[in-house]
Order: structure tokens, then C-alpha cells, then sequence
């Protein structure tokens, strides 16, 4: 019995399932562009992967392109397309250059061109044109990371704090079509909410905005108080979406790779929106109850949150990882990973994490304690100490994260 060798391989497996190549090719070779240029814009922290798929599909016919990723993340060149890397999870100097880009390449088109924009999470903070000062969209971006808040709360803001944000992008192409390919990393597929929605209509509102501000406290400026109000775009003729990749098939994978191991794989949620420790707890609770019941793989998906006490290194993957080890301490059958498909867990080189039965005893043997690391949010050296990081590099894709409770019987 070799648990950790059977995370990573369900880890590995899982993540070769879902590259967006395959959705990309088909979205494209189903659809008839017009005669004119096409201009390819790509952004998210898969955007390299899923501009290489469409290159493959299109070749010449692509005039010219831009990709926007994550440091780290441009795998090689790409014909006629330009690679830029930026800032992630806070926008920086690089995302304001790669953006004005974005808009020049995309200024003054025909209605006979077309935008092909590749959309991915990760966008919100490295596709940005700020309506307020670089320095004061940092300090808001570090307090919603900050608070706990959700994602969907976060872009409501973040949209309205944009030039191309919340279909402003989109509006600025025309009267050139945009035909955007959305790979999905928000739990039900918003689509004004993947990346703050740049070529989606807003369906949030200015008092959803206001609400945000003062569930978490936010500190804004009077300008950036006043554009909670301005409106945005609530109609885009112009564009035409298909949406591919969710958590649901990440979920899937896991289950088929577990089962190719002897596990019953088991779903307990593509839905998982809590606080991250709080999801290791509830899974090492179900460890305590079938520990003994057989060989099974029970399968979270979705999206935690941290919320900042301490000033520690980690990542949301991390935390749910560490959060289970204190109680499956001792069942040596028993192991608990948790893993961002994108693979980079916070601001880490980690994908995520792994522990089991053995976790705090080893801890231990370090001077170290799960508890002390998750008081201070430090669960990266915590786990490193133990060999419990999850390192896979980038991934080429973005659809949520995946925790798994193993049980071998």
C-alpha cells in the first residue's frame, strides 16, 4: 500500500483529462469566420495552452495575437502570436502593459473581423486597464484576498473598477465580432463572473457592490466609491461564447483514475464553497467513520477560501490539506490531498497538498505542529518539512480545485 503514489498518479491523470485542447479544436472547427482579419487575444492563467490548440486548428488564419499569462507560464513561441507574462494573484506594471496591448491590437477593427478571445481564470488580475490608480487597485485586491471573500464577490468589485471588465472589452472591439472560448474555474459557470466577465454582460449590481463593500469592510477611495455606481455594459451583439471545462470533469477524472486503483470512488461535491480548513476537517470527520468500510476515494471539488489571521506562506490547497491532517492522525490507512488544477495553490509554487496518517507524528519529529502552521496561515513550510507539497508545474488548464479522501481497505 503506497498512498502517496496513488495521489499522484490520480493527480497526473486527472489533470491530462482536462486540457482545453480538445475544446478549443472543437469549438473552432465547428464556425465560419467572416472574411476579414482575425486578431487572436489570450488571457487567463491557461492562455498559452488554449492559444497553441486554437494556432493548431487556424495556423494562417490567425493575423495576429496576443497572450496574457501567469509568470511561468508561456510554454514556448506560437506563430504570429506575441507571449506576455504579468502579475498573479495582484495585477502589476506588466498587466497594464500586456492590456494596452490587448486594446491596441483590438482598436479599430471592421465588421468583418473578428476577435478570437481565449478567456481563463486568472484574468481578473492579468487582463487590467484600472479606472483608479495602480497603487490603490493593489491595496483593494490585497484586502478582498485577504477577507475570505469569494470570488464572485471579488469580481463584482473588480469589474467595476476597470476599462475591460464587465463587457468593456468586448464593447471596445466593436463592430468586430468576438467569439470568445471560456474555460470555466467559478462554480456554475458564471460568465460575467470568469475573469470579471470582459466579454459578458454584468448581471450583478450596483447595490450588489455597495453590499460587498460593507460585508468585508473594504477601505475605497471617494473615486473609487463613486464608480460602484457607473453602469456597465448590460447588452454585447457583437459577441458569441462557448463555454468549456468545469470542476465537474476534473471531479470525473479523479473518480475513473481512483477506480483504475481499486478505490469506489464516491462524489461528495462539485459544489465546495467554505473555508478551506473547515473542508479538511469535515473530510478527515468522514475518514474517522469509513476507515474501516473498504477501499474508497471520496471526491470534493469546488473552491475554498482562506481567510488571513497570521502572516504565513501557503495556499488555499494547502490549508484544507493541513486543516485534515491532525484528525486522521494515526490511521495509517488513510490519506487526504488537495490540488488546484492550474497548479500553482496561492502565491506558491505548490499545486497543493498531501498528508496522512503519519502527517503529525513527522511534524512533530520537526518541531512543528499542524495547528501553530494554521494559526499563522504557514501551512507551505509546514508541509515542505514532511514532503508534503504537491509540485506539478503549470498545468496548461484552470477549472477549480479537486480534494480527495483516500481509504484503502
Amino acid at each position: 500500500m503506497n498512498l502517496r503514489n496513488d495521489a499522484d498518479g490520480i493527480i497526473k491523470e486527472s489533470l491530462a483529462a482536462i486540457l482545453p485542447d480538445a475544446a478549443v479544436e472543437k469549438a473552432l472547427k465547428g464556425h465560419t469566420f467572416a472574411n476579414g482579419r482575425i486578431v487572436l487575444v489570450s488571457v487567463g492563467k491557461a492562455a498559452w495552452q488554449m492559444a497553441r490548440a486554437a494556432a493548431d486548428v487556424l495556423g494562417e488564419r490567425i493575423d495576429t495575437g496576443l497572450v496574457i499569462t501567469k509568470y511561468d507560464h508561456v510554454m514556448g513561441e506560437i506563430p504570429r502570436v506575441r507571449c506576455m507574462e504579468a502579475g498573479h494573484p495582484v495585477p502589476d506594471e506588466n498587466s497594464f502593459a500586456a492590456t494596452r496591448e490587448a486594446l491596441a491590437l483590438t482598436e479599430n477593427l471592421t465588421a468583418e473581423d473578428t476577435v478570437l478571445f481565449l478567456l481563463s481564470g486568472g484574468g481578473s488580475a492579468l487582463f487590467e486597464q484600472p479606472l483608479i490608480p495602480a497603487a490603490e487597485l493593489t491595496d483593494l485586491t490585497e484586502q478582498l484576498l485577504a477577507s475570505g471573500a469569494d470570488i464572485v464577490a471579488m469580481n463584482t468589485l473588480r469589474k467595476r473598477m476597470s476599462a475591460v471588465k464587465g463587457g468593456r472589452f468586448a464593447e471596445h472591439c466593436a463592430p468586430a465580432a468576438v467569439f470568445s472560448i471560456v474555460l470555466s474555474d467559478i462554480l456554475g459557470d458564471p460568465l460575467d463572473m470568469i475573469a470579471s466577465g470582459p466579454a459578458h454582460p454584468d448581471s450583478s449590481t450596483a447595490a450588489d457592490a455597495h453590499a460587498v463593500v460593507e460585508k468585508y469592510r473594504l477601505r475605497l477611495s471617494p473615486t473609487a466609491t463613486a464608480l460602484l455606481d457607473k453602469p456597465l455594459p448590460t447588452a454585447l451583439p457583437n459577441v458569441e461564447t462557448h463555454i468549456t471545462g468545469s470542476v465537474r470533469e476534473l471531479c470525473a477524472a479523479a473518480a475513473a483514475a481512483a477506480e483504475r486503483r481499486g478505490y469506489t470512488p464516491v462524489l461528495l461535491t462539485d459544489q465546495l464553497a467554505c473555508e478551506a480548513r473547515e473542508a479538511g476537517r469535515f473530510l478527515a470527520a468522514i475518514a474517522r467513520t469509513h476507515a474501516s468500510e473498504g477501499s474508497y476515494a471520496y471526491i470534493a471539488g469546488g473552491e475554498t477560501v482562506v481567510q488571513l489571521r497570521g502572516k504565513g506562506r501557503g495556499g488555499r490547497n494547502q490549508e484544507l490539506a493541513l486543516a485534515a491532517a491532525e484528525g486522521i492522525a494515526g490511521l495509517m490507512n488513510i490519506a487526504v490531498f488537495s490540488v488546484g488544477s492550474d497548479g500553482t495553490d496561492g502565491p506558491t509554487d505548490a499545486a497543493g497538498g498531501y498528508v496522512d496518517g503519519g502527517t503529525v507524528a513527522a511534524l512533530a519529529r520537526e518541531g512543528k505542529s499542524a495547528a501553530a502552521a494554521l494559526a499563522e496561515n504557514d501551512a507551505y513550510p509546514a508541509l515542505n518539512a514532511v514532503g508534503g507539497l504537491i509540485m506539478t508545474g503549470p498545468t496548461g488548464t484552470n477549472v477549480n480545485d479537486v480534494a480527495v479522501l483516500l481509504i484503502r481497505g
